[in-house]
């Protein structure tokens, strides 16, 4: 019995959401006096997989196939299932990221397993219950699901759990598992990313603007306060229909669903299809000039007033900070 965990990459290197997942799973595998095995997938260096021995995974099956090296839903979904039953694992962990969400379905069909999708807490571990706090109706509400299935499947909200560290030791095994050519018929052949941008499902801090802003040429204010605050750059879906911001970073319920640890919401009215996407985040500001905005129910702090006045005080504000500290 064990726990086993999907690591997830980029350009090689291990994303933040994974060690997450691995302290989530090492919290689990603590509750049920067991322990936690890594899968990762593609040309990850070993000295990268060895970080995380510091967040309580004790072995990781490192696979490194050619097949492999384009990111395929039923192909990685098949792979993983397969170590799930080579490593005799009763829980299965991933981050409920874009991959996340497509991976975790297909790998509880193919293990007969229960799903909890978009966990926010360690699951209630006692007597024959498995109990999982997760989010519903589009972040409004929770939900309690009790998982009762032999093996179990949670995918978990970015940013819900905090990452937190338990050295062990740590052993890699090389698997090279046969991928059937079937699995590969959809393929992700190559994702565009703004160089030097934080990644919107990644972020700790998401400065975010809509309609108020009056057009794409006053995007410069955002930039540069997402910049001096280490963020990543978001919209509301009128403003992303309107071509002013790309659509990967329209958030909402047609749109990405995030859980940072803080959400600037800036000219922003707060419509509820908005608020879907973002309930979730820890501590939520809102700047608005409209003191009625709906924004301001839900927000922890407001700011009302004009943001092309206030938002260049803080910039500079910040900037004082920088040069003090």
């Amino acid at each position: 019995m064990s726990v086993l965990i999907y690591i997830e990459s980029a350009n090689n290197k291990i994303k933040k959401s994974a060690y997450e997942v691995a302290s989530y799973a090492s919290a689990i595998a603590e509750k049920l006096s067991t322990s936690v095995t890594a899968t990762v997938i593609g040309d990850v260096e070993n000295s990268e997989i060895m970080s995380l021995a510091k967040y309580g995974v004790s072995k990781a099956v490192h696979v490194n196939n050619d097949k492999l090296k384009n990111f395929a839903n039923q192909a990685y979904a098949s792979v993983i299932a397969e170590i799930a039953k080579k490593e005799q694992a009763n829980v299965i962990v991933l981050s409920n990221s874009l991959s996340g969400k497509a991976l975790a379905p297909r790998i509880a069909i193919k293990l007969n397993a229960g799903i909890v999708d978009g966990a926010l807490a360690l699951p209630e571990i006692n007597a024959d219950k498995f109990i999982v706090r997760k989010t519903a109706f589009s972040s409004k509400a929770f939900a309690y699901v009790e998982l009762s299935s032999a093996i179990k499947v949670i995918s978990l909200n970015p940013n819900a759990y905090e990452i937190v560290k338990k050295a062990v030791d740590l052993t890699i095994e090389a698997y090279n598992p046969e991928v059937r050519d079937r699995d590969l018929k959809a393929v992700i052949k190559e994702i565009s990313q703004v160089s030097n941008k934080v990644s919107l499902a990644d972020a700790d801090i998401v400065v975010s603007a809509g309609r108020g802003l009056k057009g794409p040429e006053n995007w410069g204010m955002i930039e540069e306060l997402a910049n001096l605050l280490g963020a990543a750059t978001a919209c509301s879906k009128p403003v992303s229909d309107a071509g002013w911001r790309p659509h990967s970073e329209h958030v909402g319920q047609t749109g990405l669903a995030i859980s940072p640890n803080l959400y600037i919401a800036i000219g922003i009215s707060g419509a509820i299809q908005h608020l879907a996407g973002v309930s979730s985040s820890k501590t939520i500001v809102v700047i608005n000039k409209d003191p009625e905005a709906p924004f301001f129910k839900v927000a922890d702090y407001g700011i009302i007033g004009d943001a092309f006045e206030i938002v260049p005080k803080i910039i500079q504000e910040l900037k004082s900070l920088k040069a003090n500290s």
